[in-house]
């Protein structure tokens, strides 16, 4: 199968390994998919447990990353941008202390931080879509709808505050990880196919 024109050769010859790849490894996607998928339903039948892991997740993530980057400002402390580096560690160790310590209102921040995005990201969407409706022809309403629905999305969270603060996370992450598990499941059966 040859690549077509369009693409540079060195492209072409990566993605035809990939393909090799995943057909290679197609029961691994397969089992990798199912299971992202269950746990996502699990988060979203469960959002406040979901909402709580997450949150602890985060927290040893900013912590273990803080620690790591204090060991390597050390070590490079002649580079420049030392104190820089030096501040971006502590202030990871502390965000990692407080949300290890704090778990609760750690998922309250967490959401409104969440609430502040759908928001963000609603506006530039809208934004977009207006600004492109003429080069994207029909497609520039997706765009709009999509930005419309993340500040819907914002309103719920940030008008349910702080009740919201239980569901929201544990309900995004679950759909995030039953959407990904879905696109690896389809992924592999495809790949399966001779």
């Amino acid at each position: 199968m040859t690549p077509p024109q369009d693409i540079p050769p060195d492209i072409g010859k990566l993605q035809a390994e990939m393909n090799a790849a995943v057909k290679a490894h197609w029961k691994a996607f397969l089992f990798e998919g199912i299971v992202l998928a269950l746990l996502g339903l699990a988060a979203m039948i469960v959002p406040p447990l979901a909402s709580f892991a997450v949150t602890i997740f985060l927290g040893w993530m900013f912590l273990i990353s803080g620690i790591a980057g204090l060991f390597v400002t050390y070590w490079a402390r002649q580079m420049p941008g030392f104190w820089w580096s030096l501040f971006s560690a502590a202030l990871a160790i502390l965000a990692g202390g407080i949300l290890l310590a704090r778990p609760v209102q750690g998922i309250l921040t967490l959401t409104i931080v969440i609430g502040a995005y759908f928001l963000a990201e609603g506006v530039v969407t809208i934004m977009y879509a207006l600004e492109h409706r003429r080069e994207l022809s029909e497609r520039w309403s997706w765009l709009l709808l999509s930005g419309v629905l993340d500040l819907l999305i914002a309103f719920i969270i940030v008008a349910g505050l702080p009740g919201s603060a239980e569901w929201a996370i544990g309900l995004l992450v679950g759909i995030n990880l039953v959407l990904g598990g879905a696109s690896l499941v389809g992924m592999a059966l495809a790949a399966r196919k001779p």
